[in-house]
């Protein structure tokens, strides 16, 4: 990345770390492609007698991107992608059927020295959403924020900065109105075999709460990677994820409650299929 990125990028390397993949679920998709390059794909997530689905069809015309998506609630969300229609511009109109307040239109533009993402809803009294980074790829300094024109509140406040080098990346974030301070940590300790350790504690104000987790990530060979986490609550998980074909991943996922170990461990399964 050449620019500071959006707002969503700061921390984003500690949440992938810390987060991304794990699950107590079992969860399948499988992704085909028509003749034409039609791309459908479909999904299940099964969350104890609960079963989740919906069946995405991925549409490409040159610089336009159209997603269809029908799920097992009898909801349709289109989201329709323009990408590139300036330099550095992109710009997203989605809405979901039947809820007519979902409809959003959003423009994106990133730049050497800032990145910018504002979306309002297509409502008579719509909500306003505005984030904005400035700096660059090392250090950048941001804020997101969201105003309900139809109350004239500002539902969202959030401020945050980022520092980074070639393989360690910090951020420090203020959230919620103010209500919760974060600081995450991310160290690439080795690119080759993609051995990173990451951290983030978080300071809840109103309860005076901290909540710290501390993980870390190992290639046990070019195609199998293996994470671990642990909080300050006893929470420990770990997954293991191995591509068995090109774009398409098994992951195993645990979790276990080390201050209760006679409870029963949460196992999660996740299935990725591409051709």
């Amino acid at each position: 990345m050449v620019g500071p990125g959006l707002y969503t990028d700061i921390g984003k390397k500690a949440r992938d770390l810390l987060y991304k993949d794990y699950q107590s679920d079992q969860k399948f998709t499988v992704t085909t492609y028509s003749p034409t390059g039609v791309a459908i794909t479909s999904s299940g997530t099964k969350k104890g007698e609960l079963f989740l689905a919906d069946v995405n069809t991925q549409l490409k015309n040159k610089n336009v991107t159209t997603d269809i998506k029908v799920d097992t609630d009898s909801n349709l969300s289109t989201t329709v992608t323009v990408d590139q229609p300036a330099p550095g511009l992109k710009a997203i109109f989605s809405f979901k059927v039947p809820d007519q307040r979902s409809g959003k239109v959003e423009l994106q533009y990133l730049h050497d020295y800032a990145g910018i993402s504002t979306s309002v809803g297509l409502t008579p009294n719509p909500i306003v959403n505005f984030s904005g980074v400035i700096g660059t790829n090392q250090l950048a300094l941001g804020t997101d924020l969201s105003f309900d024109t139809k109350t004239g509140n500002l539902t969202k406040c959030n401020t945050g900065v980022s520092f980074s080098n070639a393989d360690l990346i910090a951020a420090l974030t203020l959230n919620d109105k103010g209500d919760i301070l974060s600081a995450s940590y991310y160290h690439n300790v080795n690119p080759l075999t993609n051995t990173a350790v990451g951290a983030e504690v978080t300071h809840r104000f109103p309860t005076n709460e901290n909540t710290i987790t501390l993980g870390t990530q190992h290639a046990l060979d070019p195609l199998t990677t293996l994470k671990a986490r642990v909080n300050n609550f006893g929470k420990a998980s770990a997954l293991i994820q191995h591509e068995w074909r090109p774009k398409s991943f098994v992951t195993i996922s645990g979790e276990v409650d080390t201050k209760a170990i006679e409870k029963t461990a949460k196992i999660g399964l996740a299935l990725a299929l591409k051709p």
